[in-house]
């Protein structure tokens, strides 16, 4: 289909991007390859496109104990980033290696995916299970908002109105850490029937996160990952009811921790 009428604005500023975004019925264009596709079939029809593409929020530097990624970082930038190539950060790459094809690697972006909030998208869980954090930007300022309390629901965040992610900050983890992210996808669409993130730390304890079984990301409570997996609440439909999402859930979580607990011995 095609989308209908709607006005745009290449903004030019952060803050002629807010200005724009007044209108309740604005919406941000990032890379496009979330926004454009449910704008074609008008689930979303806004009267206002505010392209940030020009405010030169890309790129991935490596700071004191942490990672800074801006928020228009390509998935293709990601997948080549060296600063990334660490055992605990390589969760990040592998992930967006694996995002759809080669145009959706060199235009999407990682802010927009997670402004987007897709259930079955993949780098929120990477981004939770790593313990990231979002900087966002506002007429009021700047906030910062943890990864944990950004994801609401389905296609729902902690992101207002009149907000912008400026950049994404991950913490490097200590040495003798191991990251991977593993998914069991859809064969048509790519997207997560299930997936897993998956954090190995130095004495031996873990983060897992999961997406593709729920409306938002989930962070596993702190235990046994496999074993918490019962207390997931898991969503089914005609791709994977409930029984055979919970079974990859579990299969996923399993390769996941294997992978990054080989890669955390890497780095010892």
């Amino acid at each position: 289909m095609i989308p209908a009428a709607v006005r745009y604005l290449c903004a030019s500023s952060a803050d002629e991007a807010l200005e724009a975004l007044a209108d309740p019925d604005a919406k941000v264009l990032a890379g496009g390859q979330s926004l454009l596709s449910v704008m074609k079939l008008r689930v979303v029809r806004p009267s206002l496109l505010v392209d940030i593409g020009r405010l030169g929020l890309g790129g991935v530097e490596a700071r004191d104990g942490e990672i800074g990624i801006g928020a228009l970082a390509t998935w293709d930038e990601l997948a080549r980033a060296p600063e990334l190539r660490r055992p605990a950060l390589v969760a990040i790459g592998d992930c967006a290696a694996e995002i759809g094809d080669l145009q959706v690697r060199n235009r999407g972006t990682l802010g927009g995916s997670l402004a987007h909030a897709d259930p079955a998208s993949d780098m929120p869980a990477v981004v939770l299970a790593l313990g990231g954090r979002l900087l966002l930007y506002s007429p009021e300022g700047e906030r910062t908002v943890e990864a944990a309390d950004f994801f609401v629901g389905p296609f729902t965040t902690e992101l207002r109105q009149s907000e912008l992610i400026l950049e994404v900050v991950v913490p490097t983890a200590r040495p003798g850490s191991g990251s991977a992210y593993v998914k069991v996808e859809h064969p048509a669409s790519g997207f997560a029937l299930a997936g897993a993130a998956a954090l190995v730390r130095p004495d031996g304890s873990s983060a897992v996160a999961l997406t593709g079984v729920g409306g938002k990301p989930i962070l596993l409570p702190d235990g046994d990952p496999v074993e918490t997996l019962d207390e997931v609440e898991v969503f089914g439909d005609h791709f994977a009811p409930v029984d055979y999402r919970r079974h990859l859930a579990g299969v996923v979580v399993r390769r996941a921790l294997e992978l990054a607990r080989m890669r955390a011995k890497e780095d010892r």
